[in-house]
């Protein structure tokens, strides 16, 4: 059966800070410039999760794209939407939130609820220019 990859795009806005308290603030500065903001800063996330499959013979779906969405929803983006990664959200809390974190974590959170199709990749875009992708490796 030929193998097919799907990708449901989800979004969300959060902010977070980027921080190390056993450094300095100028170090922190250095490191991480503006994302080190006392008062935190946010961005509009771009979600893309991709899943692989061969297509039902009747419906050609390899999966249902809308039970898809609800899954990222209530996993993830219901969870992560207008909160503060380092404060508001239990699964992120005491984890540095960088993109390449949160791929993973959001790996986590869907690797098991797939239901007929297999989780292929996790892309995180946090601005026009920085994104970063999970393959589960």
């Amino acid at each position: 059966m030929p193998k097919v990859y799907l990708t449901r795009v989800e979004k969300f806005n959060a902010a977070h800070r980027l921080w190390v308290d056993e450094w300095s603030e100028e170090k922190n500065f250095e490191q991480f410039g503006k994302c080190a903001n006392k008062n935190w800063h946010g961005h509009n996330y771009i979600l893309e999760v991709t899943v692989s499959g061969s297509p039902d013979p009747v419906t050609g779906f390899i999966v249902d794209v809308k039970r898809l969405s609800k899954v990222i929803l209530k996993e993830v983006v219901d969870h992560l939407d207008h909160r503060n990664l380092n404060l508001d959200v239990p699964f992120t809390r005491g984890v540095m939130p960088t993109t390449e974190n949160m791929v993973i974590i959001i790996w986590e959170r869907l690797k098991d609820k797939m239901k007929g199709c297999q989780l292929h990749k996790i892309k995180l875009q946090e601005t026009d220019k920085i994104y970063a992708e999970y393959f589960g490796e």
